[in-house]
């Protein structure tokens, strides 16, 4: 065990309860909650205001060598984490789900995920951190000594979205929705660079069959 990081990571695809569930792990273990998932949605707003040939390297290498990440406690429990991207609170619009595909389609560039992955795995050097994504056990932190998959049936997960879209206040097409969540697994799992896949010794959770409370009492019983 002491090779391994004083880090928890929670991965699996979206709407499965990753940083509701994140968040309150984090909190009972006096930990930094680390929410790759902004970072990715916070530098795809980067790169579409720019208006940035995706397949131009060099143009999003200079892009990102500017960027600045700052993320912020979430102020209520329920609340998703602050980001402040460049100086500028930019929370809310990240959100959208039309950002979680832009996410989805950056975080498959080389460039991209180089650059994330080295600001995350600075972040994490100190250890005490619990990183929610899609590659934190597999790639960003191999060596954390808790690793976690969390999975659930594609129409819970978008019924869970729909519930929070509603409740701020936006209207949703579900079939719609449901698309996007299909079509978003299919993507991260596809790609070539760091897909979407379960730690080899990481813990699967269906989060589709238990409450959050539920699945983070069992998380925390493991990390002891």
């Amino acid at each position: 065990m002491s090779h391994k990081q004083k880090i928890v990571t929670i991965d699996g695809p979206s709407g499965v309860g990753k940083s509701t569930i994140s968040r309150r792990v984090a909190q009972a273990l006096s930990f930094t909650y680390l929410d790759t998932g902004a970072m990715y949605r916070a530098v795809g707003l980067k790169l579409k205001e720019a208006g940035l040939d995706l397949d131009d390297e060099s143009a999003l290498r200079t892009c990102l060598d500017s960027v600045r990440l700052d993320l912020l406690p979430a102020e209520e429990e329920n609340d998703d984490v602050g980001v402040v991207l460049d100086g500028r609170d930019v929370s809310r619009e990240i959100r959208s789900p039309e950002m979680s595909m832009i996410a989805s389609r950056v975080s498959a560039l080389p460039v991209v995920r180089e650059k994330l992955t080295h600001m995350q795995q600075e972040l994490g050097k100190k250890g005490e951190i619990v990183a929610e994504g899609r590659d934190t056990g597999t790639v960003v932190f191999p060596l954390a000594a808790w690793k976690f998959y969390l999975d659930a049936d594609p129409e819970v997960r978008m019924q869970r979205r729909a519930k929070q879209l509603r409740e701020k206040g936006e209207s949703v097409d579900e079939q719609e929705l449901l698309a996007m969540i299909v079509k978003r697994d299919r993507d991260d799992q596809a790609r070539s660079i760091a897909p979407l896949c379960k730690a080899k010794d990481a813990l699967v959770i269906d989060t589709g069959v238990l409450t959050i409370d539920e699945v983070t009492r069992a998380m925390l019983k493991v990390i002891g």
